[in-house]
């Protein structure tokens, strides 16, 4: 039997730990850090945002489920989140400020010249909702007090909550159910 290979992607993806340069939740906590506001690109644009541990999970689903040797898996999916998670980069910006004041951003003059991105991103994840019975277990809300609670442990008191984090995940994600 040869070999099954899928492709998979996800949505915009959020969670501690995270340090990447040009992306938002790590920008943001380094401005905070810093005590100073972000200067957010484009305030106004789409993004399905997910913490990084949904789409791991369907990732490992997917793996699992190939390794059965199911051809008709071996293809590409999405891995995205509820369309209650589609929110503009600005609300996103103020929803995780509720969780931590001290992120804070600003828009950047209107002079000023950004780079080209699209305006509204979606990913349909209903073929992994119904061949493989993936769903997201965190709503938005959840995955913003997770992902501010991860970096605030971390700049405040040192303290890592990846492991824990995992732990509150897999309870919700093997029942189906949002926690």
């Amino acid at each position: 039997r040869g070999v099954l290979v899928a492709s998979a992607r996800a949505g915009n993806v959020i969670g501690g730990g995270d340090w990447a340069d040009d992306r938002l939740i790590p920008d943001l906590v380094r401005a905070a850090v810093a005590d100073r506001p972000l200067i957010v690109r484009n305030p106004q644009a789409t993004r399905p945002w997910q913490h990084v541990l949904e789409p791991l999970a369907g990732y490992l689903l997917l793996g699992q489920q190939l390794l059965t040797g199911q051809d008709g898996l071996a293809e590409a999916w999405n891995f995205g989140p509820n369309d209650a998670a589609n929110l503009t980069v600005g609300e996103m910006v103020a929803r995780m400020a509720a969780h931590w004041p001290a992120l804070r951003h600003q828009s950047p003059p209107l002079s000023s010249e950004q780079p080209h991105e699209a305006n509204l991103l979606m990913l349909d994840s209903a073929k992994a909702r119904r061949a493989l019975g993936w769903q997201p277990a965190w709503d938005v809300e959840r995955t913003l007090a997770h992902t501010a609670e991860w970096y605030r442990a971390f700049h405040e008191h040192g303290h890592v909550l990846t492991d824990r984090q995992i732990d509150a995940y897999a309870a919700p994600a093997a029942t189906g159910e949002d926690a």
